[in-house]
Parts: structure tokens; sequence; C-alpha cells
């Protein structure tokens, strides 16, 4: 039975990142890729899809209650937008499955190229969709449609870069090169938070409704394609695929790795159950919080979250630092520990008025960015290399799905129907869920 460790560092100690063997073994030759090029790659492709992701979570706040739920409070519309939002999270594993498929038959090319054309259109799609007032139900109906083509898109967009990054990062800067594609998040949530921040205050709210909450879906579309032609040109070279081939990160079936690893895939994806819960328990949930119950300006709100974000980007940075100085499972316990105590204060903070919620934002967005920034290690690290291009997207679609597809919805439902103190339990559970997993993984290293 394989390890289930989440170790410091993966990469076998006989192996250096300069020199690999040939496919048939007869000598070496050079890459001529370092790990700084492989992670523009990963940099570009994480942007852009959280880019994408937080454009669709925050229309769901401050627009579809209104251009799709007229019929219903604002409560109940902001709820029937957070399921539909949930459907990404749902479909993502499927896509996951459906484009190894085609990985296996058609090539890497053409599975990336696919998965973001149809994330394109997806996007683009719903720029374009009709209003409730215009089609009425059906409109509802396509909203969902193309929200579960984003996340089959996403789910097919998997380019295996961030394991490849992790495997060929010198061993002493493992923590410091996973910590960079996850600095998408914040820079994600920064232009996307930062363009509705710009329509909010240019437009009248009868023009934001009507076109303006439109643009940021448009921008979200250029991204992508931007993003698809910079990963291509990186997987389609003959050095991309030599690497990619010979540390073996290529799809197998999922019931083989069932079978086979998914113990480690649901330790994988408990262990940063903790990151996962807070990540929309500080972007999406405050934001409908505030809109739901006008405590404040949204526009106001959203410059805060911006200034979060910042704080973020410098936490997942520095959580890098402290990855390589202290381990990265230590890291993850300690953060664990740390958004266990943070919970408490959600009430207090949350409902102390202007100040307690700046607070909570400017504090719970520097926890996500020193957990968040070492959650793609506990992705990456616990499978064998055959199984690592699978067992990574596959541990990665079950940590978003378990711990922050139904987050804004269960948190504000929690919140409108018995309090705030019930958030506070919902993040506490992801925090011990990760405590459990990262000292079961710990027991299962010390006995294997």
């Amino acid at each position: 039975m394989s390890s289930t460790r989440i170790p410091s560092g993966d990469v076998p100690a006989d192996f250096s990142p300069h020199s690999l063997r040939d496919a048939s073994g007869a000598g070496t030759v050079e890459s001529h890729i370092d790990p700084g090029e492989i992670a523009v790659g990963v940099i570009i492709g994480r942007a852009s899809e959280y880019f994408d992701f937080f454009v669709y979570a925050i229309a769901s706040v401050l627009v579809f209650p209104r251009v799709f739920f007229p019929f219903e409070e604002r409560l109940e519309g902001t709820l029937y937008a957070f399921l539909i939002f949930s459907f990404a999270f749902i479909a993502r594993p499927f896509g996951t499955v459906i484009f190894m498929e085609i990985q296996r038959r058609m090539g890497r090319s053409a599975k990336l190229t696919i998965a973001l054309f149809l994330l394109g259109v997806s996007t683009a799609g719903i720029a374009f969709l009709p209003t409730y007032a215009h089609l009425g139900f059906a409109a509802i109906i396509w909203l969902s449609v193309l929200r579960i083509g984003q996340g089959v898109a996403l789910g097919g967009s998997w380019d295996g870069l961030p394991s490849l990054l992790a495997l060929n990062a010198p061993e002493n800067k493992r923590g410091w090169y996973a910590m960079l594609g996850q600095l998408g998040a914040p820079f994600g949530f920064l232009l996307a938070a930062g363009l509705f921040w710009y329509m909010l205050t240019s437009l009248t709210d009868e023009e934001f409704l009507d076109w303006g909450w439109r643009y940021p879906f448009y921008v979200a579309f250029a991204i992508n394609v931007v993003a698809l032609f910079a990963r291509l040109r990186l997987v389609s070279t003959n050095e991309y695929a030599r690497l990619l081939d010979e540390r073996e990160l290529q799809p197998v079936s999922v019931f083989e790795m069932g079978r086979g690893q998914g113990r480690n895939v649901l330790i994988g994806a408990l262990a940063a159950l903790a990151s996962y819960a807070l990540f929309h328990l500080v972007t999406v949930f405050p934001l409908s919080w505030i809109s739901v119950y006008q405590t404040r300006s949204a526009s106001d709100f959203l410059q805060v979250q911006m200034l979060g974000a910042v704080l973020a980007a410098v936490g997942v940075v520095i959580s890098g630092l402290l990855a390589d100085k202290v381990g990265r499972r230590t890291t993850l316990g300690v953060l664990a520990v740390l958004i266990a105590i943070f919970s408490a204060f959600v009430p207090t903070l949350m409902g102390g008025g202007n100040a307690g919620q700046d607070v909570f934002i400017l504090v719970g967005f520097s926890l996500l960015g020193l957990s968040y920034g070492q959650a793609a290690g506990a992705v990456t690290a616990n499978f064998p290399a055959r199984f690592r291009y699978t067992g990574a997207a596959l541990t990665s679609d079950l940590a978003w799905l378990v711990g922050a597809g139904f987050a804004p919805l269960v948190a504000l439902g929690l919140s409108a129907n018995f309090g705030l103190a019930y958030v506070s339990f919902y993040l506490l559970s992801g925090a011990v869920a990760s405590l459990a997993a990262l000292s079961l993984n710990r027991a299962l290293e010390i006995r294997d």
C-alpha cells in the first residue's frame, strides 16, 4: 500500500530538474525548462480561472437576485443564485473525468483547447443572456446550463502544470513554488471586484442592472482567450511534452484511481478544508450579508475587500517562505488552528458594524492567504507518480465541492434563519476536518 504522506518535498533524491532520461533510456537530455518558466504558465492559467470564478460569484450577489429572481425577496433570490452558483462545483469532477478521456483519445492540446473554448462560450453566454423580464423562467434554466458548462470546463482545463512545477522545483524552495499558482486567487478577486466597483460607482443603478454587469463577463471571455494561447504555447512544446511524459503526468482511469488511491484523494481534500471553507466566507458570504440587509454600500465594501485581497496576496507569498522553513504540513496545521480561533469571532465582527466587518475582512483575507498559499501542496504531494496527474485534479475538485461549493448558500441560509453563530460552527468544522486529516496523514506515514 502506498504512503499517504504530505511530505515537505516529493521529488526523488536522484532527480535533477535539468537532466532527464530520454524515452529510450539511452542517455540524458537537457530539459531547457526551469521552474520559473513553468510557474508563469501556472500563474496565467490560475489567474484567468479565478477571475472568471469571482466575476460569477460577485454577480450572484449584486445582480442575479434582481435580474433573474425579481419575483422573490432579496434573501430568497440570493439563496437561489447561490444554489446555481454551486452547480459548477458539482459538475467539475464530471468535467475532469470526461476530459481525461478526451486527452487519452485526442491529446493534451486538444483537451485544453476544447475545455477553455467551453469555458469561454459559457462565460460569454452569461454576458448575452436575456433576463427573467425578457425570457421568463427559461432565463433561469439557461443560467443554470451555462453555469454547469463553466464547471465542466474548469474540470477539463487541468493541464498538469502545477504538478510538474512541484516535481521540478528546487528542493529547498518547494513551498515557494507551490504558492505561486495560488496567487491567482487574490489577483483574480482584485480584478473582478475592481471591475464591479467601477461599474457600481460610474453607472446609475438602472444602467448597472441593464447592461453594466455584463461587461466583466466580456472581459472574462477575453482573458480566457489570452490564457488559452499562453498555456497551449507551453503544453504543446516538445520539451514540456517530454517532461510531462517522463514524470508520468498522464491520466489514468477514475476507477483505477479510486481502487488504488481513494484514501489519498480523501485525505488530500480534507487536509486543506479549513482554507477552502474560509475562501467563500470572506469573499462571497459577507458581500451577500451586507447586500441583503443593506448595512452599508456594496461599492464601499468592495473597496475593503480589495484591500483584503492585497493582504491575501502578501499572505500567499509569506506562506511559501514559512513552508520551506517549517514544512508544508506544519504550516497547514498551524493555520487550521488559527482559522478555528478566528471562527469564534464571526458573530462579533460581522455584527459589529462597519468597523467590525472591516476587521473581519482584513484578518480573514490575511488568514486565507497564509493557508491557501499551501493548499496546492496538500493536493499534489500524496500520490505516486503514475497517479499524480489524475489524483491532483480529482482531489482539488473534491476539496472545492466539499469545502467551498455550498459555503455561500449554507452560510447565508444559516445566518439568516439561526444567526451568525452558526457560520462560526460551519467554519470551525472545516478547521477540525483539516486537523483530523493532517493527524491521520501523519499517523499513516509513521505506520507505513
